[in-house]
């Protein structure tokens, strides 16, 4: 196979983006808040740009230290990001990076040292990579879990009943990319690595570890801030966020 990678040149990047402009058209003709997918679209892009020149320089070092504090910066953005539904109730934020640490950083662990057996934990082009899939993807389901169990407690759903509400809810993107994945879609490391001259079967096996870590990192991280979010209902309802 051939290991030439495709370049896109930067003009073709506004072909790419002309769909996404059907999208924000209809969010205006609707009155949806194209605003917002304006905003969306240009930050991504501009986060992208610089974190382009960002890993240029990180993937070159062998400095634990930055390594370690760019995966720390890394878990302060995830989670800050995942409870902004609910972000003004108090306790959420510091239950959202517990949780979200909690739930990935082990499985990264596992990952990188006996998995890939790199030859140490801070391997900057193999930990930055997956630590991001772990935590955008962690991120994620607290961020429904959290949303969907103060909009159960607020319905006065019993409280166990509102976790495992929250649970499943949460959990179904990441379950539903299970049950699809291979039928109805090649995931973006796989396809990445197909583009780029990788031998199919290869890129699968990667695949599988990146699928399995995912859905761990994400039900972990989950499970971890609905119990948390469970425990400090009972002792203190406020601090649960249920009371503003």
């Amino acid at each position: 196979m051939t290991t030439s990678v495709i370049v896109i040149p930067f003009s073709h990047l506004l072909i790419a983006l002309l769909p996404a402009m059907v999208v924000l058209a209809l969010l205006w003709h609707w009155s949806l808040g194209a605003g917002e997918g304006v905003y969306a679209l240009a930050r991504m892009a501009v986060q992208l740009i610089g974190i382009g020149y960002v890993l240029t320089w990180l993937l070159r070092t062998d400095d634990a230290v930055i390594v370690g504090a760019f995966l720390l910066l890394m878990l302060l953005a995830a989670g800050w990001i995942a409870v902004r539904p609910v972000r003004s109730r108090p306790g959420v934020l510091r239950r959202s990076l517990l949780a979200i640490g909690a739930g990935s950083l082990p499985v990264l662990f596992l990952m990188t040292e006996f998995v890939l057996r790199v030859g140490h934990w801070y391997e900057p082009h193999v930990v930055i990579p997956l630590a991001g899939m772990v935590l955008a993807n962690s991120m994620n389901t607290v961020s429904l879990a959290a949303e969907r169990f103060v909009a159960e407690r607020s319905r006065d759903t019993a409280i166990l009943m509102a976790r495992n509400s929250a649970m499943q809810a949460a959990l179904l993107p990441t379950v539903n990319s299970l049950l699809a994945v291979g039928i109805v879609s090649l995931p973006g490391m796989m396809t990445g690595q197909i583009l780029s001259g990788v031998d199919p079967l290869l890129a699968v096996r990667y695949q599988v570890m990146v699928m399995a870590m995912i859905f761990a990192a994400s039900g972990l991280a989950a499970g971890c801030y609905l119990a948390a979010a469970v425990r400090a209902e009972k002792t203190n309802p406020a601090e649960a966020g249920l009371v503003l």
